[in-house]
């Protein structure tokens, strides 16, 4: 009987490395794709610092930059101080990771991982960053002496979680956010703004619908606000705006804005917190350049810092009038 021929277990052997090969260059190029689309490198994209100028900082993605400037939007346009900002946060920290997941415990779903079963809200509603953030203020504001009592304590009479002493662990974090969110903070955060190629909607329109989202119809006054060189007419339940054809810049004047009085915040809060977060949505909104108070932020820039804005981002009337300059890219 002749001997089995060596050469088709060479090639089964060959075959199998080849394979295997591939698989581990798919998984290269995958990760390297992922690493490009998400800003790589271990690069969150996102950074805030303290306002005291010390060591103190965080880091984090732009979808959780976007959801934080969301929470303080709706809590200081409730009225509500900053304090209670910064216990939105941190529990949305702990929920959630600041993400908007359909997904959790039993039904529990979105930033603060509320439960249609409980009486928080349909589905639809509790899925919208707004809403959610809007209906927990609401549940804080019911606790007596809240802005008293210890973070976790605060946190806890409002989402009865089963792990209270979590919320404490993000309170450093969700401090530093709640001041430069709020505007306490001026020039403290800053985003890499890597345009994300899902975005629904860009331009100066829909920066204008981001900003009515958040704060409310009042967020661009009536009087002097202009989207892409069109003057924005007065608030009104479907408000539109018609951008020029080349006009990429909205322009919003800084008035201390609702529930200014009861958080004794005054303009050039309302300014830094509306300049913060058009940088926070820069990546969502195509933001290019945020300008307010002779300062101004650009999208790709390597340093951390916002800097003395330029002839054409700090022109005389937006320094003199108190007004955020937003530019997009489209």
């Amino acid at each position: 009987m002749s001997e089995p021929s060596p050469t088709r277990p060479k090639r089964r052997g060959r075959l199998f490395r080849f394979t295997a090969a591939l698989l581990v260059l798919c998984g290269v190029v995958a990760y390297l794709v992922v690493q490009y689309i998400t800003g790589g490198g271990g690069a969150r994209g996102c950074k805030v610092v303290a306002a005291s100028g010390g060591d103190a900082s965080y880091e984090f993605t732009p979808e959780q930059a976007k959801n934080a400037a969301t929470i303080a939007a709706v809590g200081t346009g409730r009225g509500m101080p900053e304090r209670a900002v910064t216990i939105a946060i941190a529990t949305a920290l702990q929920e959630s990771g600041l993400r908007n997941i359909e997904h959790g415990d039993r039904d529990s779903l979105g930033l603060f991982q509320q439960r249609p079963s409980q009486g928080w809200g349909t589905e639809r509603q509790i899925m919208d960053p707004t809403y959610s953030a809007g209906i927990f203020y609401a549940h804080l504001a019911k606790v007596q002496d809240y802005t008293d009592l210890p973070l976790t304590v605060a946190a806890q009479r409002v989402q009865r979680s089963g792990y209270p002493e979590a919320y404490a662990k993000h309170e450093t974090d969700a401090a530093l956010l709640s001041a430069a969110l709020t505007g306490r903070a001026a020039a403290a955060l800053t985003c890499d703004g890597r345009p994300e190629r899902t975005a629904s909607a860009v331009g100066p329109g829909a920066v204008r619908t981001a900003l009515v989202r958040d704060f409310g119809r009042d967020a661009l006054q009536e009087t002097g606000a202009v989207v892409g060189g069109t003057p924005v007419p007065s608030p009104s339940p479907s408000p539109s705006v018609t951008a020029t054809a080349h006009g990429r810049t909205v322009t919003v004047p800084v008035t201390e804005g609702p529930g200014a009085a009861a958080t004794g915040r005054d303009d050039e809060a309302r300014g830094w917190q509306l300049a913060q977060w058009a940088v926070a949505n820069s990546s969502a909104l195509h933001i290019q350049r945020v300008s307010y108070a002779g300062r101004e932020w650009t999208v790709g820039s390597s340093s951390d810092e916002w800097r003395t804005a330029g002839p054409e981002g700090a022109a005389g009337a937006e320094r003199s009038a108190g007004a955020v300059r937003i530019v997009t890219g489209q």
